[in-house]
């Protein structure tokens, strides 16, 4: 009796210890698009779940940004039961709102769709179909906006819910595991690898194209025609290598912030208090501390008090800790989602703006803080 092909093995392999962890009778969602990727993800999972005690359904979201987009996530969610899911659902959400762009506006609803499936489902894991080419992409997206480590760290195998075993698989791979299964999958005319600068018949122009498509249509094959076809899985492997060195810098940066942190309470009395929520800092422990340590210190502590991590660039946070290190008396530095931090008596306070207050800090790019 012949086995399945090596691919069709491999991709078992991967979500098998991607759930190896989970108790009995855990229900897996795998959220599928219905491209080749997670439909892949979702044959392999309905093989390994059942033979490893655990439930498995799908979610499929639909993003209504293209005409027919509701046939292809029925049509997704039609393969999902032939493969045996259940339960499976169809997401439609709304992609709108200020932010990134339109990519980013995306994830964000495709995030919160499941999130919700998850909690309502009482799922204990959802199964993304991100590839190794994926985490290479992301790895050139960061780099391009100047992002520090946490970006160039790409995208996590597991954070939450959130796991991703089809990291170390290329893309071809999972169209093979398609084939090899005979299962149909949606093409996506924005996702390809298209080189085009005006539109032929059917096709969409390059120059209208989300930015991944583009990086994956005309950067990768570049890089790889330059530098060889090692580039490709270099790049993700430099994600996994900055991974580690970002969670450990991520941890000491938190310990930095735990012993520098003030209650507000401690606050001299002269009105310098700030209006809660707010995060009270000493400056003597933050200019003592590594800079790379302290800013990331910094931008922790204005995420906690309400920045978006989205609109805070590395410019907000140079500027916050230069009212730690190159403090001339200079005033308040405005930060995104109308949030302030100002020093006053050796303490820093980050909190709600109250008040007139200069022109806020523009961005000279789109240059990020750590992500």
């Amino acid at each position: 009796m012949t086995g399945p092909a090596p691919v069709v093995a491999r991709a078992r392999r991967a979500v098998r210890a991607a759930v190896a962890d989970l108790p009995a009778d855990a229900l897996v969602l795998v959220a599928c698009s219905g491209g080749a990727d997670s439909t892949a993800l979702a044959a392999a999972t309905a093989f390994v779940a059942p033979r490893s005690g655990l439930r498995a359904g799908a979610v499929v979201v639909d993003h209504d940004l293209q005409g027919g987009s509701d046939r292809v996530a029925a049509d997704a969610a039609g393969r999902c039961r032939v493969l045996g899911l259940d339960p499976v659902e169809v997401r439609r959400v709304v992609v709108h709102g200020a932010g990134d762009g339109p990519e980013a506006r995306a994830r964000t609803a495709r995030y919160a769709a499941l999130d919700e499936a998850a909690r309502r489902l009482g799922a204990d894991a959802v199964l993304l179909g991100h590839t190794l080419d994926d985490q290479a992409e992301t790895v050139l997206l960061g780099l391009a906006r100047g992002s520090g480590a946490r970006s160039l760290a790409g995208m996590a195998p597991r954070r939450g819910p959130y796991r991703r075993p089809f990291l170390g698989l290329r893309r071809q791979q999972t169209e093979g595991v398609c084939d090899a299964l005979g299962l149909a999958y949606w093409d996506d005319p924005t996702n390809g690898p298209r080189v085009v600068t005006a539109a032929g018949p059917g096709e969409a122009p390059t120059q209208t194209l989300p930015t991944r498509s583009r990086v994956r249509g005309r950067v990768v094959p570049a890089l790889v025609d330059v530098l060889g076809p090692g580039a490709v899985p270099g790049l993700a492997r430099t994600a996994d290598l900055l991974r580690d060195d970002a969670d450990l810098l991520d941890t000491l940066a938190a310990d930095l912030l735990a012993a520098a942190r003030l209650a507000p309470d401690d606050v001299p009395a002269d009105g310098a208090q700030v209006a809660p929520p707010a995060v009270v800092l000493d400056v003597a422990a933050l200019a003592r501390a590594h800079p790379a340590l302290r800013r990331r210190a910094l931008r922790r502590a204005a995420l906690l008090v309400g920045c978006p991590a989205g609109d805070l660039f590395a410019v907000h946070v140079e500027a916050v800790d230069a009212l730690v290190v190159d403090w001339h008396g200079q005033g308040p530095v405005h930060l995104p989602a109308d949030r302030r931090a100002s020093r006053t008596c050796g303490r820093l306070c980050l909190g709600s703006s109250a008040g007139p207050h200069p022109p806020p800090i523009v961005p000279s790019g789109t240059r990020r803080t750590q992500e």
